[in-house]
């Protein structure tokens, strides 16, 4: 057996739909008169908060020198598997890196792949890769999703060293070999 549900009868206003029109334009009224919400991207950008995960890069030290030494932890700890790594050989003519075997010779990251995890970061020994706080990565292929080691430092560039590691090293090296 159906059930019926009864309507309540219009009233004369809402038969003529003149006062709808009129809340209606009094919404419109309101919001064009209230103060502007709309940020304007990108001359205006939200502010960053602390901790932020943004794009991972490479970066040097303070001298200039490439902090990496391919030792591919970032690679191994990579959930989706965005990080690339090349192997190479360092030139035996860079004194300044006598206590590194290698370097890598090409370095890739895959932004289209990465998850902004965190965890190359972390797992660097190095301390040769961090996450910027760059979010706006655009690109018209796929390819141009994929950076480069010279974009990666590019974007990443020189931050300080806390620990200047690879001078101690040197320091050191340079002590027990005049003993």
């Amino acid at each position: 057996m159906p059930y019926v549900v009864e309507r309540k009868p219009l009233t004369l206003s809402e038969r003529l739909y003149f006062p709808q029109i009129l809340a209606g334009m009094r919404v419109t009224l309101k919001h064009l008169f209230a103060p502007n919400v709309t940020m304007e991207y990108p001359e205006q950008r939200p502010a960053i908060p602390a901790g932020y995960r943004g794009v991972p890069t490479l970066v040097k030290d303070p001298h200039g020198r490439e902090k990496c030494v391919s030792c591919q932890l970032c690679e191994f700890v990579c959930p989706p598997k965005a990080i690339r790594i090349t192997p190479g050989e360092v030139p035996a003519d860079q004194t300044d890196r006598a206590h590194v075997e290698k370097a890598p010779k090409e370095f890739d990251i895959d932004m289209l792949r990465c998850i902004y995890c965190g965890l190359c970061q972390e797992v660097c020994p190095e301390e040769a890769i961090f996450l910027q706080n760059q979010y706006s990565m655009t690109g018209y292929t796929r390819a141009e999703m994929v950076n480069d080691k010279a974009r990666l430092y590019e974007l990443g560039g020189t931050l300080p060293d806390q620990h200047f590691k690879w001078d101690k090293k040197k320091a050191a090296a340079g002590h027990g070999n005049a003993h």
